[in-house]
C-alpha cells in the first residue's frame, strides 16, 4: 500500500479532535437551552463569565460510552473546578428533553449540559467532528477565562486527559 493511501485511511479511521480556536482567540458568546439536575434553563456564557471562568466542553453524543465516561469524570471534578471559582457546561446537538435525562444519569446532578440541535456554537467554535461533518461535536474542551478569552484548550477522542488538563488550566489561571 502506498504512503498516500495508508495517511489517508489513517485519517479516515483514527478520530482525532481538532480546536479551531487557539489559547488568546476570543470565544464567542452564546445563549443556549440547558439543562442541570433534569431542569431546563437558558444558560448564557457572558453572564457566566461574570461568575469566574469556564469550562466548555464539546462532545458528541449523549448516551455514548466515551461521552457518558466523560460526563462522570467531570461530575467527579465539579467540587474541584467550583474551588476554583470555575464554572463547567458541556455542549452537543443532542436535542433538550435528551439532555435532561443525561444531565441526571450521567452528569450526576452536577453541572449544566447545553443543547446545540442546529449546531450553531459548534460551527462558531469550529468543532465539527470530521468523520461526520455538520452534525455532531468533536470531543475538544475550552477554557474560558473571565476576559472572554481561551485560556486553554484540550483536543482529543480520548475522553480521558480532558478533566485534568482543564483543572490544570483552571489552577493557572486563578494563580
Amino acid at each position: 500500500m502506498s504512503r498516500l493511501l495508508t495517511a489517508l485511511l489513517a485519517a479516515l479511521l483514527i478520530p482525532t479532535a481538532h480546536a479551531a480556536l487557539a489559547v488568546g482567540a476570543a470565544a464567542p458568546d452564546f445563549t443556549t437551552e440547558a439543562a442541570v439536575g433534569g431542569q431546563a434553563f437558558k444558560f448564557n456564557l457572558a453572564e457566566a463569565l461574570k461568575k469566574g471562568p469556564v469550562v466548555l466542553y464539546f462532545y458528541p453524543k449523549a448516551f455514548t460510552s466515551g461521552c457518558t465516561v466523560e460526563a462522570h469524570q467531570f461530575a467527579e471534578a465539579t467540587d474541584k473546578f467550583k474551588a476554583l471559582g470555575t464554572t463547567v457546561i458541556g455542549m452537543s446537538n443532542d436535542n433538550i428533553d435528551t439532555l435532561k435525562k443525561f444531565s441526571v444519569e450521567a452528569c450526576r446532578n452536577k453541572f449544566a449540559v447545553g443543547a446545540d440541535a442546529a449546531g450553531k456554537v459548534i460551527k462558531e467554535y469550529d468543532v465539527f467532528l470530521k468523520m461526520v461533518p455538520g452534525t455532531m461535536a468533536d470531543r475538544v474542551s475550552f477554557l474560558i477565562g473571565t476576559d472572554g478569552k481561551v485560556a486553554a484548550v484540550h483536543a482529543a477522542m480520548d475522553p480521558d486527559g480532558h478533566i485534568d488538563a482543564m483543572l490544570k488550566a483552571a489552577e493557572k489561571l486563578k494563580k
